[in-house]
């Protein structure tokens, strides 16, 4: 399904995802991808990417895809978000790309992918998102 939202409208439904420094550079319902820069207030003890905002870039990539996979007239809610850490960002910027794995008509899960500027992955995140009908 096609919504007609560009990807910065997506992030601006987000206004937490928008705080943090979010981008969402492509979205499709097959796929959506973003990245968020290293900061020094986004990180935690040793100038480390906090493991917070890696999981805010995967549960706002992941989010926007299950978005997109909508039918008409529903929305969506987060039932379970698992993640693996892989290893820290010191430096640079963090990308990830979302797939839907499953399009169902009560829940969407979601894998987003985070590699490091070098392409090394970071984590992995899968979430399970409950399809909401009125």
């Amino acid at each position: 399904m096609t919504t007609g939202l560009t990807p910065d409208q997506l992030t601006d439904a987000m206004p937490f995802a928008r705080a943090l420094g979010v981008e969402i550079d492509t979205a499709g319902p097959e796929e959506v991808t973003g990245h968020l820069d290293w900061a020094p207030d986004r990180c935690t003890a040793g100038g480390l990417m906090h493991g917070g905002a890696l999981m805010a870039l995967a549960d706002t990539l992941g989010a926007a895809c299950a978005f997109l996979n909508l039918a008409p007239g529903t929305s969506t809610t987060t039932l379970e978000s698992k993640t693996n850490f892989f290893r820290g960002v010191k430096d640079g910027h963090v990308r990830g790309v979302a797939h839907p794995l499953h399009t169902g008509r009560t829940s969407i899960v979601v894998q987003t992918d985070l590699v490091d500027a070098t392409g090394r992955r970071v984590a992995q995140v899968t979430q399970t998102q409950a399809v909401l009908r009125p």
